[in-house]
């Protein structure tokens, strides 16, 4: 459903706006989580046959079995999950999931009606797109610094993370919990107001680009707890991040873009599509097969290349000191 003249003004306001309920857990979110159960499935029989791990462990939930494979082979397996492929190294064999329920999700209608109310009629889905799961951090895999793994999202603007070329592209980030995000299991937090600024510096850092601490008011920050159903629209410049999950159990989320149809993605060796055209409807896809070949053909392309270069920013910047 459209969002209403409130929330808009909010959004306009203060550079993020979530909409309550806005998808149904049953009907959305439902099939997204019964379909990553048969990804799950696959990793584990994998991790097994290459001796990483004992038991494919099919008899625990998908929470406490994610975070026991994890804990146990040593690593992450974002990549398993991810509906996008990784910004180095992509192999011919890189995993990723584009699933239907997938993107089934990222094509309803009431996301979609939610999105134009923004943007427009003419939306495209922008490829910077991912799942995330972050297991507890006590079971967090570890680098040899001792750094966690698929932590805390540190500081960052969505405008920050692509390359220049989109800087002025109105991108819209759509963020939800397939399950409930509350403060201890590392729901988002935001900066209000800060999408009316500049595009900041991004460092480097052990959990990727982030934008040093001096640059903006840290302690402006607000947390967002949000239930599954519930959706976060986010300005491109916006800084936010994410809370440590330091509970018991799972912080698992959908991380989308939309923008106008014919604007750059800042990722254009990745992906797109119209998802949605009031002036030329035969134009979109509706095919989940076709989506999930075109990230099959970007894999096989980009597997034979050098890999293409997203940060613009370098190391040597003061601000990086």
């Amino acid at each position: 459903m459209p969002l209403t003249s409130t929330q808009l003004d909010h959004l306009d306001t203060y550079g993020y706006v979530v909409a309550e309920g806005l998808l149904d857990p049953e009907e959305h979110l439902g099939p997204i989580t019964a379909e990553y159960h048969g990804v799950l499935d696959q990793l584990a029989r994998d991790l097994v046959a290459a001796g990483s791990i004992e038991s494919t462990y099919e008899e625990l939930p998908f929470g406490p079995r994610v975070t026991r494979i994890y804990a146990e082979s040593g690593a992450a397996h974002h990549q398993y999950f991810d509906f996008s492929l990784p910004q180095k190294g992509i192999r011919a064999d890189t995993p990723f999931w584009a699933g239907p329920a997938v993107f089934r999700t990222l094509t309803a209608p009431p996301l979609l009606d939610a999105v134009e109310s923004v943007i427009g009629p003419e939306i495209y889905s922008n490829p910077v797109q991912h799942v995330r799961i972050k297991v507890p951090e006590r079971d967090c895999p570890r680098t040899e610094a001792g750094d966690v793994i698929g932590g805390a999202t540190p500081w960052h603007q969505d405008s920050g993370v692509v390359t220049e070329e989109a800087d002025d592209t109105e991108t819209l980030t759509v963020w939800f919990p397939l399950r409930d995000a509350g403060v201890e299991n590392g729901c988002l937090h935001v900066v209000p107001g800060t999408h009316r600024g500049e595009v900041l510096t991004h460092c480097g850092g052990a959990q990727g680009l982030q934008i040093p601490g001096a640059l903006f008011d840290e302690e402006s920050g607000r947390a967002l707890p949000m239930r599954a159903g519930d959706v976060l629209f986010m300005h491109r410049r916006t800084i936010h991040g994410a809370l440590p999950n330091v509970s018991d159990e799972i912080r698992w989320s959908l991380d989308l873009r939309y923008q106008p149809i014919g604007q750059p993605t800042g990722r254009d060796a990745f992906p797109g599509f119209v998802a949605r055209s009031r002036a030329n409807p035969a134009s979109e896809l509706h095919d989940p097969v076709a989506w999930e070949e075109s990230w099959r053909a970007a894999r096989d392309r980009l597997a034979g290349e050098d890999d293409p270069t997203y940060n613009r920013w370098s190391s040597d910047d003061p601000a990086c000191a």
